[in-house]
């Protein structure tokens, strides 16, 4: 299977999720819930639009009447429109007093109070390292990389927080680093954990029913841990909010083949009994096919899971009007190398889990507003974009129209009437929370 047809397969299950998990939270009570009373609440909604010309430059020079947005394709007023240059806000052009309510305190995620209260300049980083997923070999690479996004992508006047998933045990809560020093920490600390090729191989013949059990708690840890701190995030609404993303992927099927391979290679010996004739009449009788066939029973679904998991963190991340910026330390990888031959790994197989890596990376990354650096040795190129992308936007608000609270997936559309322009980049649909219920009983 190529690449584009995995990237295909990845994208069309997100699509079914995503549009399958509104229908099952949104419907009408059950009998059983008749008492149950809905209650509609003021909406207010944020999102960060980034606009460019067809030579990849942001347009700096753009008016509050330029903008169309709508929900679900009804047209919204705008009432918050900040342009944000060089990282600093240049105030509300749309109303003065459409900002919103104040954000509540925020439990777990603490945020400095040094600065004055006034001071809104400057951006919120989460540095997500993700070393579950990241190579004891890679590590090198992985430090090389942070040292980049530090000297080119923090500057004085951001919050930088960092957290990581497994071993090198890395947890600063969003503060002001000047001299890099907890950056430098953070550096330090990091080291990659995740199994080898080799050890997926040699783990097939005591994998539990589900394939992997390792792989799929790895990457749970992993989504858990991202998708609390988009809870907390998004209680932030006044600087532009972003994950710099370090991961090497997902697969929760990692080297299929290969690793059936080495089962049947275990299990042939118990076929030796057999005649020909037997194995000729019911061929699905032998202790490798039967093997092989609930390995592929169980299998079937692991795309689907891992989908799943994956739409789910992304819609967190588009309620918390978050963006993904996820980074590959691994660069430009070269299917067929040594060490797909070490592992005795098939050509085919190797780049299956690849692919599949890279485009969990990439899914993350583009339904929430950033972009994905994979497969790419240009990582200079890359920070640089990430830092103009969250410098140079347009924080655009509305009360939300639609007083409906049981409508809890909507979509936002943003049109741009100046001509000439490419399409604007923004988080395009948000869900809203579970709305609160009050239960009345009948003592009758």
């Amino acid at each position: 299977m190529n690449g584009s047809t995995i990237w295909t397969r990845l994208m069309l299950i997100l699509l079914a999720v995503l549009a399958l998990t509104p229908v099952a939270i949104g419907q009408a009570p059950t009998t059983g819930q008749q008492n149950t009373t809905f209650r509609a609440t003021t909406n207010f909604v944020r999102t960060d639009v980034i606009v460019k010309d067809r030579q990849e430059r942001f347009v700096p020079d753009l008016k509050v009447d330029e903008f169309r947005v709508y929900e679900d394709g009804v047209l919204q007023n705008i009432t918050l429109f900040t342009p944000w240059i060089g990282g600093r806000a240049l105030g509300n052009l749309a109303s003065a007093s459409s900002a919103g309510p104040a954000a509540p305190a925020v439990e777990g995620l603490i945020l400095p109070t040094v600065r004055p209260k006034q001071d809104a300049s400057g951006r919120l980083f989460i540095i997500f390292i993700d070393d579950l997923h990241l190579q004891p070999s890679e590590t090198p690479r992985v430090k090389d990389l942070l040292k980049k996004v530090r000297d080119t992508l923090v500057h004085d006047n951001d919050l930088v927080g960092f957290v990581s998933t497994g071993t090198s045990s890395i947890q600063i809560d969003p503060s002001y680093d000047y001299g890099h020093r907890r950056f430098n920490e953070a550096i330090e600390k990091v080291m990659g954990s995740a199994p080898s090729a080799d050890e997926f191989i040699e783990a097939a013949l005591t994998e539990g029913a589900q394939g992997p059990q390792q792989v799929r708690y790895n990457a749970h840890v992993a989504f858990k841990t991202a998708s609390d701190l988009l809870d907390q995030l998004a209680q932030v609404t006044e600087r532009r909010k972003a994950f710099v993303y370090v991961s090497g992927g997902y697969h929760f099927n990692p080297f299929a083949e290969s690793r059936l391979a080495k089962i049947k290679e275990f299990y042939s010996v118990l076929d030796e009994g057999l005649t020909e004739e037997e194995r000729t009449q019911d061929p699905s009788q032998t202790q490798d096919s039967i093997r092989g066939s609930e390995f592929y029973q169980r299998t079937a679904f692991s795309t689907a899971d891992l989908v799943n998991e994956v739409a789910q963190l992304t819609r967190a991340a588009q309620r918390a009007n978050v963006a993904f910026y996820t980074i590959d330390p691994r660069g430009l990888i070269a299917t067929g190398t040594d060490a797909s031959t070490r592992a005795q790994i098939s050509y085919a197989d190797f780049r299956d889990f690849v692919m599949t890596q890279i485009s969990t990376l990439q899914v993350l990354a583009e339904e929430t507003g950033g972009f994905a650096l994979v497969n790419s040795n240009d990582f200079d190129g890359g920070i640089r974009r990430i830092d103009s992308e969250t410098s140079d936007f347009y924080q655009i608000g509305y009360v939300s129209s639609n007083p409906d609270p049981t409508k809890l997936r909507r979509f936002i559309k943003v049109e741009i009437t100046r001509a000439g322009l490419q399409e604007p980049n923004y988080r395009s649909e948000y869900t809203l929370p579970r709305p609160p219920r009050t239960n009345t009983t009948n003592n009758k």
